[in-house]
């Protein structure tokens, strides 16, 4: 059995003990477990959820590490497997102690998991030996997953060191090539490129960049520690682009785990199926919101306590029954309800609702002006069992009470509203909140604010909205090139000239949002299948160029 040594831990220990493990219970036969799966091959794809492999040392505290992991991917409904790298005694107060777990049953974990069990994503924490990183990267190019998300822990947030030196030699050459992602802090950052100092935003768009030239899809350098700075800063770079997320800095002692949890949350977000930038904006979400909701808790005596990931089941968030995250194709017809309309024509909302979703509407919003809110409620939660039966998001406009009390997927803001950051306090960090934009400062204030998308417009003159200044289709592209954020477009428009506004050439342009084209007609489900098919063709032709 191997034998493993470092001087570079905390202070209270000077040595590593080696987990001894026996070899007795060895031989798991995996490739009978092969032959014995097929048996299973039919059942397969019958109850597949998002599955994440933790590869990670375990905290004896619970506040980071694989329980980290586990419960953060619990928390967003993805189951997560694990392999222990190493074993750690450790609390409120710092690290005490390590086994490390020998590197061959880290492989036999490793293999155990992987020839059986279907995973889509596997994020990698501590990694104590570079022997472990080169049994990780033998093992990962034989069995492929869909990502791989790097947090190179090299010590706790408390400061004490959990990672030899020596491993930055194998991240550089081996993992970090085969990396979707990298999440350094500061000081890991650092390390990676040879003890530079980073202090200022600069400083990270500069590391950023300078550590995707080792090989990563992406790099996320975290400022958390960042001196002097106000806002608690992340610069994400995906080899063309600097995505800046910023947050209020939370005065908490209960940040131990912040990175693992982060870092576990975007290979969850990924393993659902999510692009990266939004698994990253989900993942810094969830983590402000639990933060946030712990600050004032109290477990152990020492400097940094833990956090609670589990705050959904006990804050009064509402626990949507959504099967999936909000997607930017959501936005492709966006129909707007209207309560005069609907009357005019005999119908009631949810009436409407159903048939603008059984012509092809991706998106409902409810803006409802004249309803008293106990009535506004009971519309919603009408509308909203229609929209879950179809798989279609439901949005309140303006109305945050509403959207609580009816379970609502999210709301939608102007920008006398609400704002979309304080929004976001209320609703928690899985909600969909759009707010509506005119102008590319306010599209880069949306994205700073936690928004999921924009609306823009009025494009054109409409009657649904009184001296609502129009932006037209040069002021929709200008909003559009600013904006980080899918943009829907709304404002007069219908089926007469729908085409031209998907067709001005932006790529974050997702879909036409539309309220008297739909519900100032006979049928509302023949318009919406004709405003439907004009956006498909445009969109198909698009694609075909």
């Amino acid at each position: 059995m191997a034998s493993f040594s470092c001087t570079l831990f905390h202070p209270l220990y000077s040595k590593i003990r080696c987990v001894s493990v026996s070899s007795s219970s060895r031989g798991l036969a995996i490739a009978a477990m092969s032959n014995n799966g097929a048996r299973y091959q039919n059942l397969e794809e019958k109850s597949k959820i998002p599955h994440v492999l933790s590869v990670a040392g375990s905290d004896s505290g619970g506040g980071a590490g694989i329980q980290a992991d586990l419960k953060t991917c619990g928390a967003r409904g993805v189951y997560c497997s694990t392999v222990i790298t190493a074993v750690t005694a450790q609390n409120t107060v710092g690290v005490q102690g390590v086994n490390l777990v020998p590197e061959e049953f880290v492989e036999e974990q490793l293999r155990s998991v992987l020839a059986d069990m279907q995973v889509d994503v596997v994020k990698t924490g501590m990694l104590p030996s570079i022997g472990v990183v080169k049994v990780l990267c033998r093992v990962l190019k034989e069995y492929k997953v869909q990502a791989l998300v790097v947090d190179p822990v090299m010590a706790s947030t408390s400061g004490d060191v959990l990672a030899n030196s020596s491993i930055l030699a194998g991240l550089w050459e081996e993992l970090l090539p085969m990396a979707d992602i990298v999440t350094p802090n500061l000081k890991e950052a650092s390390a990676l490129l040879g003890g530079v100092k980073l202090t200022t935003v600069a400083d990270m768009h500069s590391a950023a960049k300078s550590i995707h030239n080792f090989g990563p899809r992406h790099v996320l350098v975290k400022g958390g520690d960042l001196p002097a700075s106000l806002d608690a800063v992340d610069i994400l770079f995906d080899g063309i682009s600097f995505h800046e997320f910023r947050a209020s800095r939370i005065q908490t002692r209960n940040t131990h785990g912040t990175g693992c949890s982060l870092a576990s949350c975007i290979a969850a977000e990924l393993a659902k199926g999510s692009p990266m930038l939004q698994a990253v904006q989900v993942a810094k979400r969830y983590v402000e919101t639990a933060l946030n909701y712990s600050k004032d808790i109290v477990i152990g005596s020492g400097p940094q306590g833990p956090f609670d990931h589990l705050l959904n089941l006990k804050h009064n968030f509402p626990s949507s029954s959504r099967r999936r995250g909000f997607s930017p194709d959501d936005l492709l017809l966006y129909a707007v309800t209207d309560s005069g309309m609907n009357k005019r024509w005999g119908r009631s909302i949810p009436d409407a609702v159903k048939a603008a979703i059984e012509g092809g509407a991706t998106i409902i919003q409810l803006r409802e002006k004249e309803a008293d809110t106990r009535e506004f409620v009971e519309l919603a939660k009408a509308s909203l069992e229609i929209c879950r039966f179809h798989g279609v998001p439901l949005l309140i406009n303006d109305r945050v009470d509403v959207a609580l009390a009816s379970d609502a997927d999210g709301v939608h803001v102007g920008q006398s509203d609400m704002s979309p950051h304080v929004v976001r306090s209320l609703l928690g960090p899985d909600k969909i909140i759009g707010v509506s934009c005119k102008t590319p400062e306010q599209a880069v204030q949306a994205w700073s604010d936690t928004a999921d998308y924009i609306g823009s417009g009025g494009v054109f003159p409409t009657s649904t909205k009184a001296n609502n200044k129009t932006i037209g289709l040069d002021g929709l592209k200008t909003v559009c090139l600013a904006s980080k954020l899918p943009v829907v477009a709304i404002g007069g428009i219908g089926i007469a000239n729908a085409g031209s506004v998907m067709e001005i050439g932006v790529p974050n342009l997702k879909g036409v949002a539309v309220v008297s084209a739909l519900f100032d007609r006979e049928c509302v489900t023949t318009e919406t299948r004709k405003l439907r098919s004009v956006l498909t063709d445009v969109l198909s032709t698009q694609a075909s160029k």
